[in-house]
């Protein structure tokens, strides 16, 4: 009860932000949800505290978003039931739509940094690395650790800082790709600077947690599609559900004629050459490559929307060298993603690591031998196929035969208006 008048004297005395969301979420919107007189035509699905995940914070994403959940200005795609209720809480994606206006409403995601079941596993795993069996508070327990005490000391993010956790954007981490992990974070009130000295200590812990679970969302960030980027636009986090642009599965496109399966496939090849190869001077190479990675986007652009197994190079910079390379710096924050498992040393990525895998487990789903017998296919674009896709293969003869590919699709794909992001360009030139 006092921190319920605490929290009603700070209300009503103008608060805005975070605290504001939390008093709201927990406290006015379930009246609201309940209310019956509410028309289920008007009335949008209720997020709770829980579901949102901001009984968890500070070991979340952040609250840049909540506003937007609390005046119904994100909703699920579709009711689940006739009461309204929450879909269930077992899931890591969902459909949703999002406005500005009230009118006009754009396809999204809402999505949590990993599986409920691993949020869960993680959590306890928190509690039993501070000899509590069954909960605690998770955030005084990591903001004891030895780890976060080191970056409540340092106003810049260091190498040194982030050794140890998994994502693999983290492997070989120059000082240019942590300022600009600072410098584009969208979480904190004052953006643009590669200093921390504006960070509050929520701030800091909210970006230690986020680099350990998924990098998805700093990618994002780092990397928008406003800038020419082949990723979804970032809109915010509320706890630990965050929210970025909606798109249709590339799967979609299986049954789709050859020529809009070529199209794909040429912007695969192409939006993978562009993250090697940029004037940024970062290498952005796939891990692992699956259709669920893509999708398309209504003026018929192919983005990658899941970044969380993307590595990064600094070609500028080079390797980050360890001062003691054989020494173990895992410590709890290092198992709280999907995997506890470092990635393969920077040193051992090939050039041509990310058309490999784009050859072997992506491309033959779009471009397969049928559409040689029963289209216009060439066969050589499905034999330039097979040497892309074969590791034995020197990087020379791979990109080359990427290529080769990219001749031969060009030629294949539509130019109409379905193509927004190159039409009306490409009736008078070939290189739309």
């Amino acid at each position: 009860m006092a921190l319920r008048g605490q929290e009603q004297r700070q209300a009503a005395e103008g608060l805005s932000g975070p605290w504001l969301n939390v008093w709201f979420l927990c406290f006015a919107l379930p009246l609201v949800a309940s209310n019956p007189s509410l028309e289920p035509e008007a009335k949008s699905d209720s997020f709770g505290r829980h579901f949102l995940g901001l009984d968890k914070c500070n070991a979340c994403v952040g609250t840049s978003i909540c506003k937007k959940f609390l005046k119904e200005q994100i909703r699920f795609e579709r009711w689940l039931s006739s009461q309204h209720n929450l879909p269930s809480a077992n899931r890591t994606f969902y459909e949703g739509n999002y406005t500005d206006d009230s009118e006009s409403w754009r396809p999204v995601v809402l999505s949590r940094l990993v599986s409920p079941h691993l949020h869960d596993l993680a959590d306890k795993s928190i509690c039993k690395s501070a000899g509590k069996r069954k909960s605690c508070s998770i955030e005084a327990v990591l903001r004891a650790t030895h780890r976060f005490q080191n970056w409540t000391q340092s106003n810049l993010l260091l190498p040194s800082m982030v050794q140890g956790l998994t994502p693999p954007m983290l492997r070989c981490p120059s000082q240019r790709l942590l300022d600009r992990i600072v410098r584009r974070y969208f979480e904190v009130a004052d953006v643009g600077s590669v200093q921390m000295k504006h960070f509050t200590t929520k701030d800091r812990l909210r970006l230690l947690y986020t680099l350990a679970v998924n990098q998805q969302p700093l990618i994002l960030q780092m990397f928008p599609g406003t800038e020419g980027w082949p990723f979804p636009r970032y809109h915010g986090s509320c706890g630990r559900l965050m929210v970025w642009a909606g798109s249709r599965p590339l799967k979609k496109l299986y049954s789709s004629p050859l020529a809009q399966r070529a199209d794909a496939a040429y912007q695969l090849l192409h939006i993978t050459q562009s993250l090697a190869s940029n004037s940024l001077r970062f290498n952005l190479y796939y891990t692992t490559a699956s259709e669920d990675m893509f999708g398309t986007v209504e003026d018929g652009r192919l983005l990658i929307m899941d970044a969380s197994t993307i590595g990064i190079i600094d070609l500028q910079e080079g390797f980050h060298s360890e001062e003691n390379p054989q020494a173990n710096h895992s410590d709890i924050f290092s198992c709280l993603g999907s995997s506890c498992q470092q990635t393969l040393p920077c040193e051992s990525v090939r050039s041509s690591q990310s058309f490999i895998l784009l050859c072997r487990h992506v491309l033959p789903k779009l471009l397969s031998p049928a559409d040689v017998r029963s289209a216009r296919l060439p066969k050589k674009a499905i034999m330039e196929l097979a040497v892309c896709a074969d590791h034995s293969q020197s990087d020379q003869r791979i990109f080359k035969a990427v290529q080769t590919l990219q001749d031969t699709l060009q030629a294949l794909r539509p130019c109409s208006n379905d193509y927004g992001y190159r039409y009306p360009e490409c009736k008078y030139s070939d290189k739309f």
